[in-house]
């Protein structure tokens, strides 16, 4: 900072400056003699110099003065600016505390306990040129009706269209629970839309009815790899991490009941890391008991699905069911096995002259997945005999023999768009269908075989994916068990969107 010059200050400065300028003359002066007019004249110009050097000293004291006063009010500014920002400080920091005192809303559960909620919001717009049954139209569209002789002759063909919402899905994980020192865990509560629809009315389409999907909880040991799941969930036989991809068959996936089975149901699973800790291939064996479950036979109240009378549950008849998984760096394969006996007279014997006894249920099933580079390889393969319970032989329930299975290839040819292809195919026993499923020459009707193939493309950027797909199901059917038999195809349009939380 410049120091402000005094008055004294100023007249030493002067008088410095003017015997600086004088000693030149003065040592001229000794050198040689002067006239006195030259004298006089130097004299006059000296004294103009220093009053010059007074009224220039005179103008830089004003300015020296002027800068200090504007000094001295920024100076002043500032700590007015610095009070101003230190009140204005204090009052948000003030806000903030009252902010942290007040309630904040909360999802509270259980000590101790998170809880995410996560689903997705599906609609599907889409147009078919026949009506399927079994499990319905739109989003889970997957067996196409046959022609009776009555619709061939009406030129009848159950075209439709519409707009299908029921894939929309939710469930909640929770996380976090403390079950002893070595074991933790949580569980899951998940819905979708499929449940029905709210009544018969002239708007019961719109208004989806909610249904249970999973319901279970988990037990975990991290130190051994350990975990065991109680509750409704998955059994063992369905691909839950092997699934084809589709955004309009989601719930129902392609193929399900006409290339591959499995279902959800009330039990308990042991999943268990064969070499837990270690690098490479990770192996794991799961094992499972499930309810027993199968259609009927019905009682007087026709409650026997709905109650627990049906034949798979008779006499304590469990389905136990065991995998063994392994999983590379880009890859996943696995085996798995079911085993259930089914008592067909019911709980109680309330069917007298069941067409067997007792069936014994069994499945084997073989499925892989490879992912190299942008590609997607999906399939699997499998046998077995009454496993209706678990949709197989397109869900028709008796003593049949069956096979089937999938393939998906899919390409992602940049990062947000791919293609998918699918065909799937079940071959149950015809002989064995038409046994189990026909009781008259006029009455019953037999699925025999299915090919269900697929194309579509979607697109995916963050949390929405879209989607457009064909799809197309050739069924042979036999009207009665005298013949009649017949194929029947229908193609189905759609144009899906996804929206993932």
């Amino acid at each position: 900072m410049t120091r402000p010059i005094t008055a004294r200050g100023s007249r030493l400065l002067a008088l410095s400056i003017a015997c600086a300028l004088a000693l030149p003359m003065g040592a001229h002066a000794q050198s040689a003699p002067a006239s006195t007019a030259r004298t006089t004249t130097r004299e006059q110009q000296l004294e103009k110099r220093v009053n010059q050097l007074e009224q220039e000293l005179a103008e830089l004291k004003a300015m020296i003065q002027e800068q200090k006063a504007a000094t001295s009010q920024a100076s002043q500014t500032a700590q007015t600016a610095q009070a101003t920002a230190e009140q204005a400080n204090t009052t948000a920091q003030a806000a903030q505390t009252k902010v942290e005192a007040a309630p904040k809303p909360q999802f509270t559960t259980a000590k101790g306990l998170t809880v995410a909620l996560h689903g997705f919001v599906s609609a599907t717009g889409f147009g078919q040129d026949k009506t399927f049954v079994n499990y319905g139209n739109g989003q889970n569209a997957l067996v196409v009706a046959p022609q009776t002789p009555a619709n061939k002759e009406n030129g009848y063909n159950g075209a439709l269209s519409g707009f299908d919402v029921r894939n929309t899905r939710f469930w909640l994980d929770f996380s976090g629970a403390k079950f002893s020192e070595n074991w933790g865990g949580g569980g899951r509560i998940e819905m979708d839309f499929f449940g029905g629809n709210n009544g018969t009315g002239a708007y019961a389409q719109q208004q989806p009815i909610p249904r249970l999907r999973q319901a279970y909880m988990d037990l975990v040991n991290p130190n051994s790899g350990s975990t065991v799941r109680l509750g409704q969930q998955w059994d063992l036989m369905f691909p839950l991490d092997n699934t084809p991809t589709s955004l309009t068959h989601i719930a129902f996936p392609l193929g399900y009941g006409t290339g591959f089975i499995g279902w959800r149901f009330p039990g308990a699973v042991w999943m268990q890391d064969l070499n837990h800790g270690s690098d490479g291939i990770q192996w794991r064996l799961d094992m499972g008991v499930f309810t027993g479950n199968w259609n009927g036979p019905q009682n007087a109240a026709g409650t026997a699905n709905v109650n627990y009378l049906n034949a798979g549950a008779a006499n304590f008849r469990p389905q136990v069911e065991a995998r063994i998984r392994a999983q590379g760096s880009d890859w996943l394969a696995y085996f798995a096995a079911h085993y259930s006996e089914i008592k067909l007279a019911g709980v109680g014997d309330i069917n007298p002259k069941p067409l067997e006894d007792t069936l014994d249920s069994v499945a084997y099933e073989l499925g892989a997945q490879w992912k190299p580079g942008p590609w997607t390889f999906k399939g699997l393969l499998y046998g077995g005999k009454a496993i209706g319970q678990i949709f197989g032989a397109m869900s028709q329930f008796g003593d049949i023999n069956e096979s089937g299975g999938f393939v998906q290839v899919s390409y992602n040819f940049t990062p947000n768009w791919s293609v998918n292809g699918f065909f799937s195919g079940i071959r149950p026993n015809n002989d064995d269908v038409v046994r189990w499923t026909t009781t008259s020459p006029t009455a019953g009707q037999a699925l025999l075989r299915s090919n269900l193939s697929a194309l579509s493309v979607q697109y995916a950027s963050g949390n929405y994916e879209l989607g457009v797909e064909y799809m197309y199901n050739k069924v042979r059917w036999q009207l009665g068990s005298e013949g009649n038999r017949q194929f029947t195809s229908g193609n189905q349009l759609s144009l899906s969107g996804l929206y993932r939380f």
